[in-house]
């Protein structure tokens, strides 16, 4: 299945002499060198993955995507799924915490409807992508069919590559989510399920190892019978919201626009889309590390600092949105401070 699907021509953020044009400018502010610390990093890798010494930063963007989970029949959630759809529309209606922190930072915000089981007709702010109702249960059965997942990796890519953003920020909500995210994260890098299942939407005690069986029960249905690919992956035990996120981010990289990875499960999409082609890691920002179970690990083994370590695991994009308040913030002292050759302050001596 993974040979099928359209991979856009992703070029590697290394450009001929821009790191040393950047780090040239970034000496040359009236600082001392590196002070700014890893602000200093982010600036060199927004200019790098924009291709240019000078990149504006002024339109920003974040997409939630929306699925929903045939996994929560196993009983995996202590949350029903009707929660996604209520959810959703309190994200489109500006009560979600994403919401909050998109409009008081100026961040232009969407909710997209990739898989669930609302209907949105009429509802602002809801980009309708819906693929299917929700996945089926993964326990014994793929998730999706080859059919769904290629339409929900592309309409994940045409969001991106219909949109005119500097930076874009992705996070998801659907519940049960946290259980496919493990499962993939089990498939992708050869782990015990028992390893990278946590507590999701507050799974504790005998619920949390009923969900920690039986992500492990598909996980071992499915390792014999995937064909090691990141997109099959997705088919059997991912959500159309992962796979939507996976398609968003190689088709913005293919842009050379950065995309802000929000927390656990944003994240494994973004392991998805660097399986299929490595370039893509170049583009990517990890915000923050969550509190859920494995995503420090992750991060970890992927040598990946995130930007904040805030102990949340709220998800929506919520990271995201915060990241991209310090990104901005980085960009200003690069595209803004006086230079030691332009304000006639003399330099440290040599």
């Amino acid at each position: 299945m993974g040979s099928e699907v359209y991979l856009p021509q992703i070029e590697n953020i290394e450009r001929g002499s821009l790191r040393e044009e950047i780090q040239a400018h970034l000496d040359d502010l009236t600082k001392p060198p590196g002070s700014l610390g890893r602000l200093e990093e982010i600036a060199m890798q927004y200019c790098l993955a924009r291709g240019s010494l000078r990149p504006l930063l002024t339109k920003k963007k974040i997409y939630t995507f929306a699925g929903d989970h045939g996994i929560t029949v196993e009983g995996v959630s202590p949350y029903p799924k009707e929660v996604t759809v209520q959810m959703v529309l309190n994200m489109a209606g500006g009560g979600a915490a994403i919401s909050v922190l998109c409009k008081n930072a100026g961040i232009d915000y969407a909710v997209v409807d990739i898989g669930t089981a609302g209907d949105y007709s009429g509802v602002p702010g809801v980009i309708d992508l819906k693929v299917n109702n929700g996945t089926a249960s993964f326990l014994r059965n793929s998730a999706m069919t080859g059919a769904e997942c290629r339409k929900a990796l592309l309409a994940g890519a045409s969001l991106a590559e219909q949109g005119e953003a500097d930076i874009y920020g992705i996070g998801e909500m659907g519940i049960g989510n946290t259980s496919s995210a493990a499962a993939m994260y089990s498939l992708l890098l050869d782990m015990d399920p028992y390893e990278t299942v946590g507590a999701g939407t507050g799974a504790e005690g005998e619920l949390l190892n009923h969900k920690k069986r039986i992500v492990a029960e598909a996980v071992s249905f499915h390792r014999s019978r995937w064909d090691g690919s990141p997109v099959d992956a997705i088919g059997r035990v991912g959500g159309f919201e992962i796979a939507g996120m996976t398609g968003f981010i190689l088709s913005a990289a293919s842009k050379r626009i950065p995309v802000v990875v929000d927390g656990f499960i944003s994240s494994v999409a973004a392991l998805a889309a660097m399986k299929m082609t490595s370039a893509v890691e170049g583009y990517l920002f990890f915000s923050h590390r969550s509190a859920e179970h494995f995503h420090a690990g992750f991060l970890e083994s992927l040598g990946a600092v995130p930007i904040l370590d805030l102990g949340m695991r709220l998800g929506e994009g919520t990271g995201a949105a915060l990241a991209i308040e310090i990104i901005s913030q980085a960009m200003h002292c690069y595209s803004e401070m006086a230079t030691f050759s332009s304000a006639g302050i003399s330099d440290r001596e040599d």
